[in-house]
Order: structure tokens, then sequence, then C-alpha cells
């Protein structure tokens, strides 16, 4: 009875930013408890890896490049996916980027980038697939938020003040959608060896630094973030919304 709490056989999942990283993770995570995935990014050739890998899961996956600041291909896309599948019962927002300068080298077109893929990306993706959620009074929204929305680090500035409005925007979205069937929650990760980290991966300073602040003493691994995303996607988590949950080490307990 408790082992079918987290099982998602039949629901149709939407991640975004699908295509590497702690996206193809969550995907490939919620394929394996049953869900069937749509597949959200702009490389067509990394999506179909991915698919690939979710149909030899034995479930059904379908790809859909797009851009999740073109709020016109968001909206046909989320049409396009309904009528693929019937329905969406689970959208993850997790599409991003981070352009790391310190404050007075950040250019306003990085600022930017950053601002409007991670925060303003989210909102255009819930206001396309929400109200297919919405007419069904059933969905699960998962916005992936990040350590540094809740602690600072140099050179961070647009990615934490972007991933800052994640947690309120996942709070907001919650309380307007509560008694409508829809829950929102958000997931914060730390330092993940996934490639948009790449870059610190190899500074072995830095690398040693977040190894160093990190109580368990490592970094994360992208499986480590399947459990939560199951967790929050399944009816386990039907009586939780509007929460940020840190998978992070340790890091926030300081």
């Amino acid at each position: 009875m408790y082992r079918d709490l987290f099982d998602l056989t039949d629901r149709v999942a939407l991640v975004t930013g699908a295509s590497k990283g702690l996206g193809k993770s969550i995907a490939m995570a919620l394929a394996g408890v049953g869900a069937n995935v749509a597949l959200y990014a702009r490389n067509r050739n990394d999506l179909e890896t991915v698919k690939a890998s979710v149909e030899s899961l034995g479930r059904r996956a379908e790809i859909f490049c797009v851009d999740v600041l073109d709020k016109k291909t968001l909206d046909e896309a989320a049409k396009a996916t309904v009528n693929a599948f019937g329905h969406i019962d689970i959208l993850v927002n997790n599409a991003g980027v981070n352009v790391r300068k310190p404050v007075l080298e950040l250019a306003p077109e990085e600022w930017d980038l950053v601002i409007n893929t991670n925060l303003k990306g989210y909102f255009l993706m819930a206001q396309a697939v929400v109200p297919h959620m919405l007419a069904r009074s059933y969905g699960k929204v998962i916005n992936m938020a990040s350590i540094l929305g809740a602690v600072g680090l140099p050179s961070q500035l647009a990615y934490a003040s972007s991933k800052g409005g994640v947690i309120q925007m996942t709070k907001v979205m919650a309380l307007e959608w509560a008694k409508q069937g829809i829950q929102v929650n958000a997931i914060a990760p730390t330092y993940f060896e996934t490639p948009l980290v790449a870059q610190l991966r190899n500074d072995a300073e830095r690398y040693n630094f977040i190894v160093e602040r990190t109580p368990m003493g490592r970094w994360g691994q992208p499986d480590e973030i399947a459990g939560i995303a199951i967790f929050l996607a399944s009816q386990a988590s039907d009586f939780i919304t509007g929460q940020t949950i840190f998978i992070d080490g340790g890091w926030t307990a300081w």
C-alpha cells in the first residue's frame, strides 16, 4: 500500500531542460516509477538520447524543442503535449543558466539572460501548462530553486537573485492554486556534478571550497535528485504545498 504512494503509472510529466544534467535525471526518475514524459529543451540531439533512455524503461516520451522565453511556442507546445498524452499531471520547471561574475563586471544583458531564463521562463511555463491542470483539478508543479536562493556567494548575483525569486514564486503559485487541486513546491539543490557547473569542477580551489563547506564533504550526484522529485510528483506529497526542500548535504544547516 505505502509503495503505491510513489507510483506514477500513466501520469504525464513535462520536464524542461530535460536534455542533460538534473533535468535528465528527473525525467528518468519519473519514468522509472511509471510516468510518461514530455521532454522540453532546445537541443534535439540530446533530447533524442534521453527519449531513448526513457523508452528503454517501457515508458513513452515525446520531444518538444522549445525556448522557455517564447510564450507563443510554449502555449502551442503545451497544447500539443495534451493532444499527444491526453493531459499533463506534473510540471518540472528546470531549464536554467548561470553567469558567474562580480557585481560590477556583470553586463546588463547577462543579468537579463539569467533572470529571464531562470525566473520568467518558469512563469511562462506555468501560464502555458497550469490551465490544463486546473481544468482537471489536479497537478503537481515542481520548481527548481537552489541553495543560492537562500544563501549568498560572491559572483552569483544574477543566479542567486533568480533562485530567490523562484522560492517566492513557488509560495505565491501554491497559495493561488491550493484549493484547486494543484500543489506547487520547489527543490533547492546544492552543487551537483552536472554540465552546468563543469567550470567549477575543473577549478581545484572552488571545487575544494564546496567540498569543505558541505557538511557531508562532497558534491551531489545527479541521481541523488531522484527521490525528492518522485516524492513531490507523487500522491505521497498531496498535503505539501508552497515549500522549498533543500537537498544540499547539510549546507544550509550551518
